[in-house]
């Protein structure tokens, strides 16, 4: 294992530890400018929030065309990417196999997807992915020890889904509408559920893998009773609105549930809705009342758990990481599978790039996510089927294999 550290302090600064039966260490060093060249490159090619700004990664972007995408990758590599760290990992691989590498990236490039960084400088389109399985370090200063809440089953074997809730005040077709489609749609979001009703207990409790989609009673009450009973895992598949980062407050970044008006929390009404911030996660009702729970408390995190939803671990570009990732971690979860950038549905493949309603990639995603966290190693798993997106990608550059969603899928560690 190879543990990688970026600080911004001006220019950007690199410094990598082996450990787990290899040993070394090493530093790089990029010039600010050059860092900042490359990440404003970055930036411009990855979907943006509207319609406008999806439309303009699907038409233009380079992450959807492959000689262009392959282009950013090795000019990415070229700034970011020290070759002696390359050569390091190769060695290691001839003799222990594919390392982990945990890498704890700074503000600046915390969206970059390191997977992708084309670290040859041939022709041949070796990517990092390649040659390690990749992890992201949360910051120190949120890992705490988890302790089991009063009441709490630690054995359960429970998963907790929470797939594509109705968010109250939005139709179905509206910024915060359905991201998966209509219930009962989609074959393989169907066998997902039945595999986890076959292998155990669903929360919430369902008859058919239909009902556990679009349901309009998952609020934060519902989701902290199920989660202080105990699960294992956690997935969540719906709408976060992130915080700017000029602003400096991850803490407001929210999750979408169907929480009314009526709803105590700390952010603002949307419509009849009241998003459940990062900061509900965090302080729980300690400053609303004076008899006031904290959120471990009150959502305390299983072992695992998955936000697919936009920039749900955008808390990283904070230079005080206290989003929902962040949250969740905090609140005892041991790895959190995260994006970095706003995600495109199936629905935008099919309306910005034809593809037809039979070829679904953000439903591969999510099936892709709750195989991984069933995995004894989830970190290996997810990235042995993003190195399969790739090699898609490598041999035909069709669309549904484009690094635009698959890319910024990342597993938040401890």
């Amino acid at each position: 294992m190879v543990q990688v550290r970026l600080a911004d302090a001006g220019d950007l600064h690199m410094t990598w530890t082996w450990a787990r039966g290899a040993q070394g260490f090493g530093t790089g060093y990029t010039p600010g400018p050059d860092v900042d060249e490359a990440v404003r490159a970055l930036a411009a090619e990855l979907p943006g929030g509207g319609a406008e700004g999806m439309r303009r990664a699907f038409e233009s972007g380079a992450l959807a065309t492959y000689e262009d995408e392959r282009r950013l990758s090795r000019m990415l590599a070229e700034v970011l990417w020290p070759s002696g760290l390359t050569d390091q990992i190769r060695q290691v691989s001839a003799h222990l196999g594919r390392p982990l590498m945990r890498l704890q990236p700074s503000p600046r490039v915390a969206q970059v997807p390191w997977e992708l960084l084309a670290v040859d400088g041939d022709d041949s389109d070796v990517r990092l992915i390649d040659l390690v399985d990749i992890a992201t370090t949360a910051p120190a200063s949120l890992r705490r020890a988890g302790t089991t809440p009063a009441g709490q089953d630690p054995d359960s074997d429970a998963v907790i889904l929470v797939l594509d809730p109705r968010v109250p005040g939005f139709r179905a077709d509206s910024p915060l509408g359905s991201v998966l489609g209509r219930p009962g749609s989609d074959p393989a979001l169907l066998s997902l559920v039945r595999r986890r009703l076959d292998a155990g207990s669903v929360v919430p409790s369902v008859a058919t893998p239909a009902e556990a989609f679009r349901r309009t009673d998952l609020d934060r009450d519902r989701l902290g009773e199920a989660l202080r009973k105990g699960a294992k895992r956690l997935m969540y598949v719906g709408h976060v609105s992130g915080a700017p980062v000029e602003g400096g407050q991850s803490e407001d970044v929210t999750l979408h549930l169907c929480c009314g008006p009526q709803t105590t929390g700390m952010s603002e009404l949307v419509r009849t809705h009241r998003p459940l911030s990062a900061k509900d996660l965090l302080l729980g009702t300690l400053p609303l009342r004076a008899d006031g729970v904290p959120g471990a408390r009150l959502w305390p995190a299983p072992p695992r758990v998955a936000l697919i939803a936009c920039e749900s671990g955008g808390d990283l570009r904070f230079a005080e990481s206290f989003g929902l990732a962040a949250a969740m971690i905090h609140n005892g979860a041991h790895l959190v599978t995260a994006t970095r950038w706003v995600l495109p549905t199936s629905f935008a493949f099919h309306r910005l790039a034809g593809l037809p309603e039979s070829v679904r990639p953000l439903t591969e995603a999510v099936v892709a996510v709750d195989a991984a966290h069933e995995d004894h190693d989830p970190v290996r798993h997810l990235g042995a089927w993003q190195r399969q997106q790739l090699d898609r990608w490598r041999a035909d550059g069709r669309i549904e294999h484009a690094p635009l969603l698959w890319a910024a899928l990342t597993c938040i560690v401890r």
